[in-house]
């Protein structure tokens, strides 16, 4: 149990960073490449949208698929997209 809340934890952890949520919600519509992603986030800097990616893919929530210089992201966790889902039914209500 103790190591369930540990990971649990660690998932909020980061996504309790704006920036890393909107890339999340954005990569719940389909695979992104960095410059879909760019302009996701306003006013984010390359270095730092990388560090962020980065992070995500880092704790397994990204995959990442390289064809020739450009990088596509998609979500690589199913369970994110429950927990996404969660979070907008219950505090993104519908107008």
């Amino acid at each position: 149990m103790e190591e369930h809340a540990r990971q649990v934890a660690d998932l909020l952890r980061l996504l309790a960073n704006e920036n890393r949520l909107l890339l999340v919600c954005a990569l719940l519509e389909g695979p992104k490449g960095v410059g879909e992603l760019a302009a996701v986030v306003p006013g984010i800097t390359r270095p730092a949208l990388s560090q962020h990616l980065h992070a995500l893919r880092g704790a397994g929530l990204l995959r990442d698929e390289k064809r020739g210089q450009f990088v596509t992201y998609s979500l690589a966790d199913p369970r994110l997209r429950e927990v996404l889902a969660v979070l907008k039914r219950e505090y993104c209500p519908d107008p």
